[in-house]
């Protein structure tokens, strides 16, 4: 074979492999979308045993550690902190933030000082270590499931693992590995496996309307050390479209659409069965709830009140006195794989 014909099959194949490529991303809806469906792929390239070899290091078992089946704790791509929490974070006032008003934040206020995380920065990172009110607490989103869960932290810090658990962010704890499934706010491998955090409360709402209701509110700076963009939503059409991603169960209990946003409020007992919650949770849906105003229901023998709060257009829940409840945000996928009857 002469040099010529050789380049020009090795050209003829770049181009094949090309418009192949380039087929699929079309098909996929765009780059974000390509890359997304695909980005498990990159767990070829990193180590996605660490979770579990880290337990390992500690003489642990994780098959004697564990309330779920190991084989659910599925990999997510990135290696464990390959997704970087912010554990410095630093903060811009209400005149100072490159973040606009329709940008969604978690807001969350705590004796007295509050502080608006958002989604722009947290869909690149999921977790940020900060001390609101004298409080150390860990502020964790996961983009696949639209869940927020904030919890005091101690003096510990928390990661991101790199698993998933039915599609959902796996948070890990510095100070002994646990494994933590961020829905359930719950361990479920590790040596603190079953140990519930202790939760704080924390909305979603648009940057403006938190403002609004909170103008001396710090909002998290986007210089974090890391280099994104975070003007830029890197999961494509995720958001609104029909597709999970990853296997997640009991989907045929669900009457909504996978990305219809409801809120949940839950409760633990001292129960442990294997792979499923034990406790009290119930159901809100946004659009009903924002038509009905308020719902009275019952949650572990006592009565609660979910109300529309027309100043953050969200979902608050409270106790009868007024005081609020921790409750999240989901994709309405998520209840039924999390909270759903097995």
């Amino acid at each position: 074979m002469t040099l010529k014909r050789f380049l020009i099959g090795t050209l003829s194949a770049s181009t094949v492999a090309i418009l192949l490529i380039s087929s699929a991303i079309v098909q996929a809806g765009g780059w974000s979308n390509f890359k997304l469906q695909y980005y498990a792929l990159t767990r070829i390239f990193n180590d996605q045993g660490q979770e579990l070899d880290d337990l390992r290091e500690q003489n642990l078992n994780p098959e004697d550690v564990t309330r779920i089946d190991l084989d659910q704790l599925l990999d997510g791509g990135p290696p464990k902190d390959g997704i970087p929490s912010i554990d410095q974070p630093k903060f811009d006032t209400a005149t100072t933030t490159p973040f606009h008003a329709d940008d969604l934040v978690v807001g969350m206020v705590i004796n007295g000082e509050a502080k608006a995380y958002p989604f722009n920065i947290l869909n690149w990172h999921e977790i940020v270590n900060d001390t609101v009110g004298g409080i150390n607490v860990t502020v964790s989103y996961c983009p696949l499931c639209d869940t927020i869960v904030a919890f005091q932290r101690g003096e510990t810090t928390f990661g991101v693992s790199g698993k998933l658990y039915q599609s959902c962010l796996v948070m890990y704890d510095r100070a002994d590995d646990t494994l933590y499934a961020q829905p359930w706010a719950i361990g479920v491998v590790g040596p603190a496996v079953n140990h519930a955090l202790e939760r704080v409360p924390a909305v979603k709402t648009t940057l403006g309307e938190w403002l609004a209701q909170h103008p001396d509110s710090q909002v998290l700076s986007n210089q974090t050390g890391h280099v994104r963009n975070y003007e830029d939503y890197p999961y494509g059409t995720y958001y609104t479209d029909e597709q999970i991603i990853f296997p997640v169960r009991n989907q045929d209990q669900r009457q909504l659409h996978p990305k219809d946003i409801v809120s949940y409020v839950w409760q633990v007992d001292d129960q442990a069965p294997h792979d499923r919650f034990s406790g009290d949770s119930q159901l809100f849906v946004h659009e009903e709830l924002r038509q009905v105003g308020s719902l009275t229901v019952e949650l572990a023998g006592r009565t609660i009140q979910a109300r529309w709060d027309q100043n953050l257009s969200t979902v608050v829940v409270e106790e009868l006195d007024g005081t609020e409840i921790p409750s999240t945000t989901a994709f309405a996928f998520v209840y039924p794989a999390f909270y759903g009857t097995l």
